[in-house]
């Protein structure tokens, strides 16, 4: 994964720049001699003080928006949880705080974007994709350099030696990380920054950048590409909406911060998940009515499904069960389990509702908004429907990997649960 990741984004955003997008054409010429390797890596924009300059801009302003402003919008924000929150108890036994104020960041972000578009114009509106492989180099030199610095911080000055994992393999411990949640200072958590900001607040202004490209070169923006921007505008909306509630999810909770995370946000996230915008630009497409229509209610619907399963659990945490789900108490395995000093707890898996259906239904309906993203780029090409495929393995592996965190903790109580709710992710199939 080390060596074989990179090239994969190289490759997806090398076939668009030189082969509209295709994936077999590139293929083909270096199987046929037609091209060699060296006539597509020459053909490659490289790295330039432009663009370095650009990135080196972007990340220094989203630090000092995660760092220095703390959070407003929890005070005028009717239900939004910002400000200074607490994450979950870490193996030591630490409870970590952080500083929520990721909306505030993405919203101060995108005023600014927009301000310059229409009233500024210090930059064009296209300077993302216009400097586009150039900033996937400054993306990669970031994501090697913050996991090469934490495994170092790891070993020499931990932010917390006892949340420190050690396993004797080098390439694994790079990979998957050593520190739990490094950190510099009070506030800076790697952990949290580098997984909401910078790639995440940059998603929304990628699609936005391919929008303008598109009014460029076709004097119009299509159907498709405003599909690809509202939609997943939605989701990352949600994200920094749900922030606080995201400390609670397996990536804070229980991978440590290495290349995984680090290169990961800095170069996968911002490159991969953006791929239908950029296919649009290439490829533009204008849907049928009836199409745009299934494409945006199949997403809205996925994005219902994801965020009230996702609603009804954490309500059921909250009330320790004590609450109605569809409009009755919810029903429940009551489990227990020993922590590592052995002691005894007790805790409730809610089996009504959404998670009556299966036991990972959200990642049902993130799935189906994935398959959304994809539809509007047609079926030309396969290269949009990487995310739908990348993300089936993605969630189904995290199902897996959840499942056993679960069984190791739950024992006989948790083969209860599987009885009770037996399907993971598709009712009935899977």
């Amino acid at each position: 994964l080390l060596m074989f990741a990179p090239l994969i984004v190289y490759y997806f955003i090398m076939s668009c720049d030189q082969y509209q997008c295709s994936l077999i054409d590139p293929l083909i010429d270096l199987l046929t001699g037609n091209k060699h390797l060296s006539d597509i890596w020459n053909k490659t924009p490289m790295l330039t003080y432009r663009a370095a300059g650009i990135y080196t801009l972007w990340v220094a302003f989203q630090v000092g928006l995660y760092v220095f402003i703390p959070d407003f919008c929890h005070k005028f924000l009717p239900g939004y949880v910002g400000g200074i929150q607490e994450g979950a108890v870490t193996p030591a036994g630490v409870v970590n705080k952080y500083e929520i104020n990721g909306l505030q960041a993405w919203i101060i972000t995108h005023v600014l974007w927009f301000a310059n578009a229409y009233y500024f114009h210090c930059f064009s509106p296209t300077i993302i994709f216009d400097n586009w492989i150039p900033l996937l180099w400054c993306a990669n030199i970031l994501g090697y350099a913050v996991s090469t610095f934490a495994m170092i911080k790891g070993y020499f000055f931990p932010t917390n030696a006892e949340d420190c994992k050690f396993t004797g393999n080098f390439f694994y411990d790079y990979m998957m990380g050593i520190e739990f949640n490094p950190r510099i200072g009070k506030w800076f958590d790697f952990k949290l920054f580098f997984n909401g900001r910078p790639g995440i607040v940059a998603w929304t202004l990628i699609n936005l950048s391919y929008a303008a490209k598109q009014q460029e070169l076709y004097g119009q923006v299509t159907n498709s590409m405003i599909l690809v921007n509202v939609l997943q505008g939605i989701y990352v909306l949600d994200f920094f909406w749900n922030e606080a509630w995201y400390l609670k999810t397996i990536d804070i909770c229980h991978d440590h911060f290495g290349w995984y995370l680090g290169w990961g946000d800095c170069v996968w996230l911002p490159y991969l998940y953006t791929l239908q915008g950029l296919y649009l630009v290439y490829h533009p497409v204008q849907l049928g009515t009836a199409n745009a229509v299934g494409i945006l209610l199949l997403g809205l619907i996925g994005y219902y499904i994801f965020r009230m399963t996702n609603h009804q659990k954490d309500l059921f945490r909250r009330t320790n069960g004590n609450c109605k789900i569809w409009g009755k108490k919810p029903e429940y395995i009551e489990c227990s389990y020993m922590s590592g000093d052995g002691t005894k707890y007790h805790s409730k898996l809610m089996t009504s509702g959404f998670w009556g259906w299966a036991r990972h239904f959200n990642y049902t309906g993130d799935l189906m908004g994935s398959l959304a993203y994809c539809l509007t780029c047609g079926f030309d090409h396969i290269l949009p429907y990487f995310y739908i495929v990348y993300m089936t393995i993605l969630l189904t592996h995290r199902c897996i990997r959840d499942e056993h965190r679960c069984f190791s903790k739950y024992g006989k109580d948790w083969k209860r649960y599987t009885a009770a709710v037996s399907y993971r992710l598709v009712p009935g199939i899977f």
